[in-house]
């Protein structure tokens, strides 16, 4: 059984390539039963003294002989290590037999971003010029690239709780670093939200009217990252109704109504209503772990 690291991972995979295979899988999922996909939603044990969770997110798709699951920890009180960590196992579809494992962590960092990549390249006006990132681990960097693929931004503006890693990362991609939520928001044509917070960080107020937000934390049920108002308010895209419905604190706390999946939007079955401050609600979907691995596995061949 081949084994793959992150540093191969690295090496070959390339937002370039992912991200039209991002938007296939998205527009597949949206229309399971056509591609023989059969993804439950992730089965999630609590870890209670940590505040922290592992998931488990099997998949089987037909039409891309695809059959992978994923065990992923989410650990957000980590203070030395990464909050995430993730590992991937590849099955043969046709006989079950085992075929690699792959560490999963640059790899759910890059799908990751990739959805919003394409959820944004939708939603969000096509000459957006201003993003602000809440938020400065690796989700944080891994998004600037991303969507920096679609976009030309004159101007990244980012914002953390952690003013170490921020100013880090605002080197990186030279960025301004912002002393508040509300001064990196301000007049910004995509708002991107990667943070650990159980408690809404975003606020109705702050934004103007036709934004896209990107909203990429708070993925257990009692976590918002997003206030109720603006969930409320917006137009709600998420990457699947059945796990938004089981696992998005802001869409459950936030008493949002889903307007459509994003894969319904690239299929043309639903608006893309760019006019309209939109958000997209990311939870992250097995397949888009398959993809990935499919894309890595053949570029190793």
């Amino acid at each position: 059984m081949k084994q793959v690291t992150s540093d191969e991972i690295s090496k070959v995979l390339k937002y370039g390539e992912l991200i039209p295979q991002m938007e296939s899988a998205l527009r597949k999922i949206s229309s399971a039963s056509d591609y023989g996909i059969d993804q439950p939603v992730r089965s999630v044990v609590r870890i209670k003294p940590q505040e922290a969770a592992l998931g488990i997110m099997p998949v089987y798709c037909q039409d891309d002989e695809i059959l992978v699951t994923k065990l992923i920890s989410y650990f957000p009180n980590n203070k030395i290590h990464p909050s995430h960590h993730a590992l991937i196992i590849a099955f043969n579809s046709q006989n079950g037999v085992p075929i690699a494992i792959l560490d999963a962590d640059v790899l759910t960092e890059m799908r990751t971003a990739a959805a919003s990549a394409v959820a944004s390249k939708y939603l969000a006006k096509p000459d957006s010029k201003i993003m602000a990132i809440i938020g400065s681990g690796v989700q944080a960097k891994s998004h600037y690239y991303a969507l920096s693929e679609i976009f030309q931004f004159t101007e990244v503006r980012v914002y953390s709780r952690n003013t170490q890693t921020a100013e880090r990362l605002c080197k990186e991609i030279k960025g301004v670093l912002c002393t508040s939520v509300k001064e990196a928001v301000k007049d910004a044509d995509i708002i991107t939200t990667v943070t650990s917070s159980t408690k809404p960080i975003l606020q109705q107020d702050w934004i103007k009217p036709g934004v896209h937000i990107n909203a990429v934390g708070a993925c257990l049920p009692d976590s918002q990252e997003i206030s109720s108002e603006i969930m409320q308010s917006a137009v709600v895209y998420v990457d699947n109704r059945e796990a938004a419905l089981k696992e998005s604190g802001d869409v459950i706390l936030g008493k949002a109504e889903i307007y459509a999946e994003i894969g319904e939007v690239i299929a043309g079955s639903k608006e893309s209503k760019t006019s309209e401050t939109t958000v997209f609600k990311s939870l992250g979907l097995a397949i888009e772990d398959a993809v990935s691995v499919k894309l890595i596995l053949e570029k190793l061949t």
